[in-house]
């Protein structure tokens, strides 16, 4: 049983995924599931009509694998996004699809699709130049959440506490970049500091952890410095996850979940959601889960030699 996971790279501005790698890659060696980690970069791709011998790495042809693992969330190139729907085309099951992926990376366009299933999200407006203060602030108000359309971990998410501070940074943009994206958010007050994690796989909710800031502003991430721990799944907080991800075509999912008093709004929804935080708080095994899910729904079990070899291996241990 052979998979790849697409992987790039860090920017220096983002926390590099090494954990969640490695975690796979030790797990899939205990399932008897040999994975390589690859770069889309490093994949050329031709259309034909002759065979299925189409995709070559580094330069070279290779065997279609059973499954890709996409991990590259909202930094997936149309490049990346263009490989995996070639091998989405040639029968290969990619988890999440390019369509899904592409649709989260868009936050303005996810909380559309969210709010017209009747999805509880913060009110949201797409912001452009010149930007009618008066008018966000008798729509949204002050203080007020700017966020780039694509951005992961925390990145391009700043907080404007007040109208003045808000003029301030919009005329900065618009004097360096009038045409760029962002999106201008409601605070949800209740949730400063502070919100939810909830891992999903195959439409069940398998993990919940509270994150908060570890200094004291507005955002929680983990991968800033941010505290976790466990907490219980609700109904409400079960629904609003699957729901979701459903509504979004998600198979693996990280949902942000916000605090509303005594009710949640869903923040954002991630395709390549981090563990790192998630595993030790809840207790859970997430690549063991994940594996799980992939042989169960596309029938991809090791053949029976190499599940003797991991259980003579595990047994060893």
């Amino acid at each position: 049983m052979q998979g790849w996971i697409f992987y790039r790279n860090s920017s220096v501005n983002e926390r590099p995924e090494s954990y969640e790698i490695d975690r796979l890659l030790d797990e899939a060696e205990n399932q008897g599931i040999s994975l390589r980690v690859l770069e889309p970069n490093q994949v050329d791709l031709i259309v034909t009509q002759e065979d299925r011998r189409s995709i070559y790495v580094d330069g070279e042809p290779v065997a279609l694998p059973d499954f890709v693992l996409p991990r590259m969330g909202a930094g997936t190139t149309y490049f990346a996004l263009a490989v995996i729907r070639h091998l989405e085309r040639l029968g290969v099951p990619c988890i999440n699809s390019s369509l899904s992926i592409d649709t989260v990376k868009d936050k303005l366009y996810t909380h559309q699709i969210l709010a017209e299933q009747n999805l509880p999200v913060p009110k949201t407006m797409l912001a452009k130049f010149p930007v009618d203060v008066d008018l966000v602030e008798r729509q949204i108000g002050f203080p007020i959440v700017v966020k780039t359309l694509s951005g992961t971990q925390g990145k391009g998410v700043f907080l404007s506490e007040s109208r003045g501070h808000f003029e301030d940074l919009m005329q900065l943009v618009e004097t360096t970049n009038p045409n760029f994206n962002m999106i201008l958010q409601q605070l949800v007050e209740t949730s400063f500091g502070r919100d939810l994690r909830v891992f999903v796989i195959g439409g069940r909710a398998v993990g919940c952890m509270e994150r908060n800031s570890a200094t004291g502003g507005f955002k929680a991430n983990f991968s800033t410095g941010g505290t976790t721990k466990e907490y219980a799944i609700t109904p409400e907080i079960e629904w609003l996850a699957t729901q979701s991800t459903r509504i979004l075509g998600l198979d693996v999912a990280g949902v942000d979940l916000l605090f509303d008093g005594d009710h949640f709004k869903i923040c954002e929804v991630n395709s390549s959601p981090g563990f790192e935080g998630l595993e030790p708080a809840c207790g859970v095994n997430i690549p063991k889960e994940l594996f799980h899910y992939l042989k169960t729904r596309f029938g991809l079990f090791p053949s029976k030699g190499n599940q003797v070899r991991a259980a003579s291996k595990s047994n060893e241990e």
